[in-house]
């Protein structure tokens, strides 16, 4: 292990109709006022939405709502939710949805309290102070519930980026695993590449001799095979919902890395060019690039790969590993091959363009030029 320090804040509430003490912990965290951020219609039609309003209503709280809310979460309507955050002086902003919700809700924090644009913060600006935010999640995948991570997109450059700060990790996230039960299949596939990627990146990049900390990560990508084997065959199996939700969250609070050493985010930094581009889901982006980068990157760190193979599905070989992934991708109906997601091979040097920008900022550029991101990208052809 190498020195390390961890923190998570966040106060997690996991269990059915637990939604209902929303109101009860705004109260208590002395919030009187919220911007209630959603997606479309989903929230509305489930009932959900009716559900925190009374929370709310019994906790005192005034609210406004602020809908709307697209998968790639976009920069332009992240602004109109600061203007709205500004204009009502929100105490705090309340995501009810999935991981893109949160995203949002998360960068509208830090722009309600800023003078400059909001943007300026996933270009390089640090982030110094942001609202208080508190969840409500429906759909496990992203970790955003308990980790100081927010991804916006901006459709006019293109650059799908990032902020990552501990002012907005979430200061109460609420987790009932029946609110996923109705997510559509092909979404609940996308939310476990997410989350194997969350903990896979790490695994094969960090440095050798961290025993425990590869051992947990074995078992989430486990849970989260197992688990989603189990959905996909009986999408309202309770017990399954319920454990890949929480496995997700631990995908990505901070957990599985602390104190492996330097580490790098190669796959999700490609993705983001793929998404950002093309607006694709974010979990198909990551099962088209993750096989693609493993085959690329197998021959830097043969032993582990080795050892995901025999840990994760019982095989011999590290290539072995790296194929049974892909098809297990392929048997939960997530794209492993850029045309499946309506992305032609000729786009190659654009995206490697648009992915080199954000390996510059991540510090990652001297292993990932546009050379190398291409080449990466071509074997996912």
């Amino acid at each position: 292990m190498f020195d390390f320090t961890f923190h998570n804040p966040t106060k997690i509430i996991f269990g059915a109709g637990k939604e209902a003490l929303i109101g009860a912990e705004l109260n208590a965290a002395g919030i009187n006022r919220v911007l209630l951020v959603h997606g479309r219609n989903s929230v509305a039609r489930s009932g959900l939405l009716d559900r925190v309003m009374a929370s709310l209503k019994a906790g005192n709280i005034a609210c406004t709502q602020f809908g709307g809310v697209v998968s790639n979460p976009l920069l332009s309507h992240t602004r109109e939710g600061v203007a709205l955050a500004k204009r009502d002086k929100a105490g705090a902003i309340l995501a009810v949805g999935g991981g893109s919700v949160l995203d949002e809700a998360k960068a509208i924090a830090v722009g309600a309290l800023a003078d400059e644009d909001v943007w300026q913060f996933f270009i390089g600006r640090e982030v110094e102070r942001a609202l208080p935010v508190f969840t409500i999640l429906t759909l496990a995948a992203t970790g955003s519930e308990m980790n100081g991570n927010s991804v916006i997109t901006n459709a006019e450059t293109r650059q799908k980026y990032n902020i990552s700060s501990p002012h907005v990790y979430p200061r109460v996230s609420i987790l009932n695993p029946e609110l996923t039960h109705s997510v559509p299949l092909d979404y609940t596939a996308y939310g476990a590449v997410d989350a194997i990627a969350h903990v896979l990146e790490g695994y094969c990049t960090k440095q050798p001799g961290t025993h425990l900390q590869d051992r947990l990560v074995e078992g989430i990508i486990k849970t989260v095979i197992e688990t989603t084997d189990l959905i996909m065959a009986e999408p309202y199996h309770a017990k399954a919902r319920a454990s890949f939700m929480w496995t997700a969250t631990l995908a990505l609070n901070g957990l599985t890395p602390a104190g492996i050493g330097a580490y790098s985010f190669p796959n999700h930094m490609i993705e983001h060019a793929l998404s950002g581009i093309y607006n694709i889901p974010h979990g198909a982006g990551l099962s088209i690039v993750m096989p693609a980068w493993m085959k690329w990157y197998f021959p830097k760190n043969p032993s582990q790969f080795k050892r995901f193979a025999q840990e994760v599905f019982g095989l011999d070989s590290g290539e072995a590993g790296i194929a049974a992934l892909e098809q297990w991708f392929v048997a939960i109906k997530s794209p492993v091959r850029l045309h499946e997601a309506g992305i032609p091979a000729t786009d190659i040097e654009a995206i490697a363009e648009n992915a080199e920008g954000l390996a510059r900022q991540w510090g990652i550029a001297g292993l990932y030029p546009r050379d190398t991101i291409a080449e990466i990208l071509r074997l996912a052809v």
